[in-house]
């Protein structure tokens, strides 16, 4: 779940997104519009118009979620008719990893297939640095998260291998002084825990 709120870019309205649906509708009752595929009826995000009567916010992009900012776009939700309630996942979307294996890919010769340890999870990770080997400590985005080029992380197939997350550059972070030639961020071992959020 990813919420968005720009005043001068939208106006006072506050963008949910839940995920990526196929068959785009919507349906409007009072200040919330509910976008959800018409042929599976799985929501795909909301639009709360008026926002601020509902919820003070001072982002200008992505909102930083909390318990009582949740709370607030849940009561949102109920008033205007709809039900269920938004659970969002408040783990850190950007943690330190460990590189556990790299093997080429199958199907393309500048990409690898790496299983990356992340703490509470292995994941496996298409990559296409060059310098990503075994043994190394990595900044991990995982899905769900927002870039600061504002992409979202998803779930992914790259030439017919899921890959789940990606393993980063500096420039891709926009860290201050990132170098520009193609390569990720490895970190320095001892400064790092493998499962600890990374933040610039």
């Amino acid at each position: 779940m990813n919420v968005f709120y720009n005043f001068e870019g939208v106006g006072d309205c506050l963008l949910i997104n839940l995920g990526d649906i196929e068959h785009r509708t919507f349906e409007r009752k009072g200040d919330v519009a509910r976008i959800y595929d018409e042929k599976t009826n799985k929501t795909g995000g909301f639009n709360v118009f008026n926002a601020s009567q509902y919820v003070q916010i001072e982002a200008k992009g992505k909102v930083e979620l909390n318990e009582e900012i949740v709370g607030k776009i849940n009561e949102a939700l109920t008033k205007n008719g709809f039900e269920g309630k938004l659970d969002p996942d408040f783990s850190p979307k950007f943690v330190v990893g460990f590189v556990k294996e790299k093997e080429k890919h199958p199907n393309a010769d500048k990409l690898s297939v790496c299983k990356v340890d992340i703490g509470t999870e292995e994941l496996q990770i298409v990559c296409g640095a060059p310098n990503v080997d075994t043994g190394q400590k990595v900044v991990v985005a995982k899905v769900g998260a927002v870039m600061p080029s504002g992409m979202i992380i998803k779930d992914a197939e790259l030439r017919g291998v899921p890959s789940s997350g990606m393993i980063c550059s500096a420039r891709e972070l926009q860290l201050p002084n990132a170098p520009q030639e193609k390569g990720i961020l490895v970190l320095e071992d001892e400064k790092y825990e493998v499962g600890q959020e990374f933040k610039n």
